[in-house]
């Protein structure tokens, strides 16, 4: 991951913003699997302050992709319990010694795991996407997208410098390989369909980004929201909520997503057969992703090059899943459709 802020540098950080005096130690908190994220508490308040990862932020074009999801979340926080950084300075993004950093009022609250999540959480969570879908982000132009073409990944070029380096999932990647370019092809054609209807979304609106206070959620890590096919959108959610802890699909949590969704949003209309092959493309894309960092092309350090190792191997075992899964998905979305549920 990237290199820890140290005490000083936090302090330093507080300071320049003006958010009150350091009071004991920040605690490190879990940021998801790109960042790293801490708990801040000063003299002013209590503050969730996220250093973004060095790698990304060297993109070109990471910094416009933050401040659009920034705004994205701060329009979503006037319909929705959206959690967006604090705007100081006229800005979300704050850089400080070549790292920059997002800042958050602090939330009680904790997400959660499987077995911990009921249809009441799912309809809830299916009726909040849907007041997303509908809100008005006109005043945000976002670009490049609309070709709904993602390049083909080369996977024997990664299978190849796996076994070079005798990588642990080797055996796993070339099991899967032939698949892969397969499911790759299908997720580009789909998305190049896909691409004429979209809405500005979270877009990783699973479990792990929704904190939970006495039944209220809270929405957060807004840095994937841009635009996507809102049928796109509300099944790969609706996925998200209804895996119990062994991958498998909850029907009750996932027909109570639905449910809670087309509550507001109204009648679903279609081909869920496209729909689904469309959502190998973001599981596809962590996959590369997680390959080359696996592989020492994108880290910073260590700790992040066996975070992408141990991504590769989870990935790879959730694509299978969703693949075997997609006929039964596609059987129930009919049915749904049909109203016959």
């Amino acid at each position: 991951m990237n290199p820890i802020p140290s005490l000083l540098e936090l302090k330093k950080l507080t300071e320049r913003l003006q958010l009150g005096e350091i009071i004991g130690v920040p605690e490190s908190i879990s940021g998801g699997f790109l960042h790293r994220m801490y708990a801040v508490e000063t003299t002013l308040g209590k503050y969730a302050i996220k250093a973004l990862n060095p790698q990304i932020m060297q993109r070109p074009e990471a910094m416009q992709n933050f401040l659009n999801s920034e705004h994205i979340a701060t329009i979503a926080a006037n319909h929705t319990p959206a959690l967006p950084a604090k705007i100081i300075d006229g800005t979300p993004i704050h850089e400080m010694d070549n790292q920059f950093y997002l800042v958050f009022n602090w939330a009680d609250g904790e997400s959660l795991k499987p077995d911990q999540i009921n249809n009441d959480h799912c309809e809830q969570i299916g009726t909040i996407l849907a007041v997303i879908h509908k809100t008005d982000f006109s005043e945000i132009a976002l670009r490049n997208y609309g070709s709904g073409h993602s390049s083909l990944t080369d996977w024997n070029v990664h299978l190849r410098k796996g076994q070079e380096n005798n990588t642990d999932w080797v055996n796993p990647l070339q099991e899967i390989i032939d698949k892969l370019y397969e499911w790759n092809a299908q997720a580009n054609k789909s998305a190049e369909i896909l691409t004429s209807e979209t809405v500005i979304s979270h877009r990783d609106l699973d479990p792990k980004n929704v904190l939970w206070c006495r039944d209220n959620p809270i929405l957060i890590d807004w840095e994937a929201a841009g635009l996507i096919n809102p049928m796109q959108d509300l099944l790969e959610t609706a996925i998200y909520w209804s895996e119990n802890e062994t991958g498998s699909m909850d029907k009750k949590r996932f027909l109570a997503f639905i449910d809670g969704y087309k509550k507001l949003y109204g009648t679903l209309q279609a081909n869920w057969r496209l729909v689904l092959e469309s959502g190998f493309s973001g599981k596809l894309g962590w996959l590369d992703y997680n390959l080359k960092r696996s592989l020492g092309m994108e880290c910073s350090d260590e700790d992040e090059q066996q975070m992408g190792t141990n991504q590769v191997n989870e990935t790879i075992h959730a694509i299978k899943r969703y693949a075997d899964m997609i006929p039964e998905l596609e059987s129930w979305m009919h049915l749904i459709q049909l109203n016959e549920y």
